[in-house]
């Protein structure tokens, strides 16, 4: 199984069992870039890197305000002009959520990929 989509199963099962904070199993750089864009919107809160001499956890606190956590797959590329199509198809409402993308200028949320005029593959949404 892909380290991102189960990081997002884990989190999102939590979520829903109503947990303060989950164990995510394998860590990977990628995950731990998506879990601090996450962090940043105000989804999960302290995100702490627990190293086991094996791949590594990470110990994520749950806040509990997330409704959606999905991984994209497959995992679609994107130009900004087709933005608003995913938005569309993956998030409730026009202000409510996020799309995650990996650009060539780092992994970033949908809002700041139209800033910065940056296309993509699509990784995750959250709501």
């Amino acid at each position: 199984m892909e380290p991102l989509v189960n990081a997002l199963n884990t989190i999102m099962s939590h979520e829903h069992r109503r947990k303060s904070e989950c164990i995510i199993t394998p860590a990977s750089g990628l995950v731990g870039r998506v879990l601090r864009l996450i962090q940043s919107k105000g989804y999960v809160g302290e995100i702490e890197f627990i190293d086991d001499g094996r791949q590594g956890k990470f110990r994520v606190q749950l806040f509990g305000r997330i409704n959606e956590c999905q991984a994209v797959t497959p995992r679609f590329k994107t130009k900004v002009s087709e933005m608003e199509k995913w938005e569309k198809r993956f998030l409730p409402s026009r202000n409510l959520g996020t799309v995650i993308l990996s650009t060539p200028k780092g992994v970033m949320d949908h809002n700041q990929a139209k800033d910065e005029n940056v296309g993509g593959i699509l990784l995750a949404y959250v709501y």
